[in-house]
């Protein structure tokens, strides 16, 4: 399908109020679907975005977009995996791992959360 033709689609189902309402209920799903919360375990964690030339996935020289601390409660719904041929990615919180979660704001180390 082409993108005018999509357009005009989505402008005669935008159209109709009952189907505004649908639209706005399916992209809110995957949202309110979303209830996997972590704990923050480690004291003061960065959370991190990829670099604009760094693939998607978080590194640990990524650049800082804001900290967490211990305690904090953080919502995740996805994983990002940082797979490397010399081992583990990063070692953040007294653990190795590869798997970062994808937060507000960008990644933070799994090994640094705990699911609750």
């Amino acid at each position: 399908m082409t993108s005018v033709a999509t357009a005009a689609a989505i402008a005669g189902l935008l159209s109709a109020p009952d189907a505004v309402a649908e639209v706005r209920a399916y992209a809110a799903a995957p949202m309110a679907a979303c209830t996997t919360k972590y704990k923050v375990t480690g004291r003061v964690v960065a959370v991190r975005r990829p670099a604009w030339n760094g693939g998607l996935v978080a590194r640990p020289d990524s650049p800082v977009d804001h900290y967490v601390h211990r305690g904090d409660v953080l919502v995740s719904c996805f994983d990002a995996i940082a797979r490397t041929e010399r081992g583990p990615a990063y070692r953040k919180c007294g653990r190795t791992g590869s798997v970062w979660r994808v937060v507000r704001g960008g990644q933070i180390p799994a090994t640094c959360v705990h699911r609750i």
